[in-house]
């Protein structure tokens, strides 16, 4: 079936919606700083595999506006924007690159600019109170918690590429008549 212009839209626009709630919600619970963008980002796969990267990034560019006007956790939204809400589309383009250490090596030099991106620009914008309450513990608590971000940035690529895999084998067939 011809797949037309209204129908991409109309998909990318359900999305984006949604993913908007599930950042919304994880604002809400105060808990889902660094999960919730994570589960909204695994929204994109759908629009990536059906209509390919111009719609994903659209969609990546939808919601991201839409968290900075809406979410009202700036961090939240910042990390959706900066680190994730585009990493399944960065992560096709990473897929092509060989060999497979250099791959990996490539994603946690991409995670961790853009959290040092992150963090540098929230201390812009909110001042330097972010350094202080980072860094208020000691540099030892900030590199803990940077090495628990690559544990879970690493096992979010890992999900991604299960989500992914699923829904080529699993869920494409199931819902290909109302794409």
């Amino acid at each position: 079936m011809r797949k037309t212009q209204s129908q991409k839209i109309a998909l990318c626009g359900v999305l984006a919606a949604l993913s908007v709630v599930v950042l919304l919600g994880g604002a809400a619970l105060q808990i889902g700083t660094y999960a919730a963008p994570m589960l909204a980002a695994f929204l994109v796969v759908p629009v990536l595999e059906e209509y390919g990267t111009k719609y994903a990034l659209l969609l990546y560019a939808t919601v991201s506006l839409l968290a900075l006007t809406l979410v009202p956790e700036t961090e939240l939204a910042w990390f959706y924007l900066l680190v994730v809400g585009h990493y399944p589309v960065l992560r096709r383009v990473l897929g092509r690159v060989r060999p497979a250490p250099l791959r990996m090596g490539l994603k946690l030099l991409f995670f961790n600019g853009a959290v040092v991106l992150l963090y540098t620009l929230l201390a812009a914008l909110l001042g330097p109170v972010v350094w202080q309450e980072l860094t208020a513990d000691g540099t030892a608590v900030l590199g803990l918690l940077l090495a628990m971000g690559n544990l879970s940035f690493l096992l979010c690529d890992r999900a991604l590429g299960a989500v992914t895999l699923y829904y080529r084998r699993v869920l494409r067939k199931k819902i290909r008549r109302f794409l």
